[in-house]
């Protein structure tokens, strides 16, 4: 599994990639911007994004996603801190795999990532 990062708190995109790595996955890039995110995520080989909502350019998570999915099928699972319930509903409407709230707790990503990866298989 080959993951793309899309958070725009350093901190926390480290965390991630840590996580991530400590699953046995690659993480192919980390970004914090949106239009990053699309540039990288049409380019590189990714099976999976990681993405806040909340990133630090105009396009947020669920508009990036969406140019990303109508460029190719590649699932994502949100993390935010973002509870509004407007954000979901913009979501739902384009998809997506999963949300996790931030904090990020590394069982509860690992147990999701799996679940995706027997869905894939």
């Amino acid at each position: 599994m080959k993951i793309l990062i899309v958070e725009d708190d350093q901190v926390l995109a480290l965390m991630l990639q840590q996580m991530v790595r400590e699953m046995g996955y690659e993480v192919v890039d980390v970004v914090n911007k949106g239009a990053d995110a699309i540039d990288k995520a049409t380019h590189l080989d990714c099976n999976l994004i990681l993405m806040d909502i909340m990133l630090e350019d105009d396009i947020d998570g669920i508009e990036a996603y969406a140019k990303i999915k109508s460029a190719r099928d590649v699932p994502v699972i949100y993390i935010t801190g973002n509870s509004d319930p407007m954000n979901k509903q913009r979501a739902e409407v384009i998809g997506f795999f999963d949300f996790i709230p931030k904090p990020v707790i590394f069982e509860e990503l690992e147990e999701i990532i799996e679940k995706l990866v027997q869905e894939m298989s």
